[in-house]
């Protein structure tokens, strides 16, 4: 009989996984509150989880359905402001030091469903199965939403070198 692992060592093996997705999903401000809500749905679904299952790939499931729903919640919510800022947030996406120009920067420029798979598939390490059933769609389609945000972050990065040499 398969024993299933305390819900701690989930946390513990693949919490940061699960951050490092939250984070280039929707933010490094929404991050951490994604994340918990991550961990609070699925000690609630652990129970009824079966032994055998891929606990990664689950928690990144419920972290991509947490993280729609913080994106939708906030496209509803409004933001009181005086000015709406002309520069992006400090916060961007996961990394430091990037200046706007930089990997992670081209990275939050892609298209939703390439940012998604290319942080499912990078970030996470999950296999293109795993990912079109986060995502929706086949293994090919998430094989080719990963191949096509890598060949434009490519260009976009070899453009910004070109442009940093030549100034």
């Amino acid at each position: 009989m398969d024993m299933k692992q305390p819900f701690e060592k989930l946390v513990e093996l693949h919490g940061a996984t699960v951050l490092r997705v939250c984070r280039a999903v929707v933010g490094r401000a929404e991050a951490e509150d994604v994340w918990q809500e991550t961990f609070l749905a699925a000690l609630r679904a652990y129970p009824d989880l079966p032994p055998d299952a891929n606990t990664e790939a689950w928690l990144v499931t419920i972290a991509h359905r947490k993280s729609l729903d913080a994106m939708r919640s906030n496209g509803r919510r409004a933001v009181p402001v005086g000015d709406v800022p002309e520069t992006p947030s400090p916060h961007g996406v996961p990394g430091s030091g990037d200046d706007g120009d930089g990997l992670w920067s081209s990275v939050a420029r892609l298209p939703d469903k390439q940012r998604r798979v290319i942080a499912y598939r990078y970030l996470a390490d999950l296999a293109f199965n795993d990912i079109a059933a986060i995502v929706g769609g086949t293994p090919a389609a998430a094989r080719r939403a990963a191949s096509d945000g890598l060949k434009s972050l490519r260009t976009r990065l070899a453009a910004s070198q070109l442009e940093g040499e030549s100034a």
